[in-house]
């Protein structure tokens, strides 16, 4: 028998890391909170949190040197995966209250405001990911994901013109306007909801991304 994989889960001051060891260890993942630089990059699996201001997310992540770790471990084709925040941050820019962050550029695009009658988007919504979706391999279609937050990414730009480079999935939701709900790039796979605390849907997304390990 194989041992577990080793996941880190960054611990940059922003994210529910405690959730979020649970449901990996529940999946069978070695499960280890830290911001040891070291560690991080060296384990199996990233995963890196994110709740609350995209500003505050960065700042930390940046003081955490988060940002090396997530470029280094990318630059070398090992798995990174954001949640929430931790998604949006992989993002060229966002956008709060007329204020401009830089993020991580793994990805162009701008996170911006939702546009609906009810803001922030709170609760259970389903999505409509690619058909042969390695993320949401053994989901059903009518699985609801659990969702927090009020900023998305509306617009995907990225266009892949080398057609040895496989292009992304990316995984939509709707609240109010069509919004990203999830990616899946080579090494780096992202959700703006929370599997951690999405049931057996979420339980599976863990399995399949720790599969690719």
């Amino acid at each position: 028998m194989s041992a577990p994989k080793k996941v880190v889960v960054f611990d940059y001051g922003f994210g529910n890391i405690r959730s979020a060891e649970r449901a990996l260890a529940r999946v069978g993942a070695d499960v280890e909170i830290t911001r040891d630089f070291d560690t991080a990059m060296n384990a199996d699996g990233l995963l890196v949190p994110g709740v609350g201001a995209f500003s505050a997310c960065m700042d930390g992540l940046r003081a955490a040197r988060g940002d090396w770790v997530i470029g280094r471990r990318l630059s070398g084709g090992r798995p990174v995966m954001g949640i929430c925040v931790g998604m949006q941050i992989l993002f060229a820019r966002g956008i709060e209250h007329g204020v401009e962050t830089e993020g991580l550029d793994e990805w162009p695009g701008t996170v911006g405001p939702l546009k609906a009658d009810v803001v922030p988007h709170m609760g259970w919504n389903t999505v409509d990911a690619p058909a042969d979706s390695r993320l949401f391999a053994g989901v059903d279609p009518g699985d609801r994901f659990y969702f927090v937050h009020s900023y998305a990414v509306h617009d995907w730009t990225l266009e892949i013109t080398n057609k040895a480079i496989r292009a992304p999935h990316v995984t939509w939701a709707t609240h109010g306007e069509p919004f990203v709900a999830a990616v899946e790039n080579g090494a780096l796979w992202a959700t703006q909801f929370h599997p951690e605390k999405s049931g057996d849907a979420g339980a599976q997304l863990l399995t399949n991304w720790i599969g690719t390990l």
